[in-house]
């Protein structure tokens, strides 16, 4: 018989957390991004940082509901927050002169989710 739930018990506690953000704080992006997290892995988001300097705005902050990867190049400076990042990615985004945090960690510094774009 199948698992109903997340076996990884860190995205379980995300996804709650998310939920429970979003409903103290009437924050309907922490909703929309744990909705899609309790989805399969597979169904995951999967950003390239080309992706990000393509489409997101210069000093913008950016949710990815998955994981952010390193194809590409990127040139501006933003805040992105995904569960995931390679190393690679990582490294791009820091040297456009930009950060790279955890999910959690932009829940902490923005309760309300305001100005946050998200990328699927």
């Amino acid at each position: 018989m199948a698992s109903k739930g997340k076996t990884d018990p860190n995205t379980e506690w995300l996804i709650q957390r998310l939920f429970e953000s979003a409903a103290k704080n009437e924050a309907p992006i922490w909703k929309d991004l744990a909705e899609r997290l309790k989805a399969p892995r597979s169904r995951w988001a999967e950003v390239n940082v080309a992706e990000l300097d393509r489409d997101a705005p210069e000093g913008s902050t950016v949710a990815v509901p998955g994981i952010l990867l390193g194809a590409g190049s990127i040139k501006k400076k933003i805040t992105v927050a995904a569960v995931r990042a390679s190393a690679e990615a990582k490294k791009k985004v820091e040297t456009a002169g930009g950060k790279v945090v955890k999910l959690e960690e932009l829940v902490n510094a923005n309760p309300k989710g305001a100005r946050i774009l998200m990328m699927r």
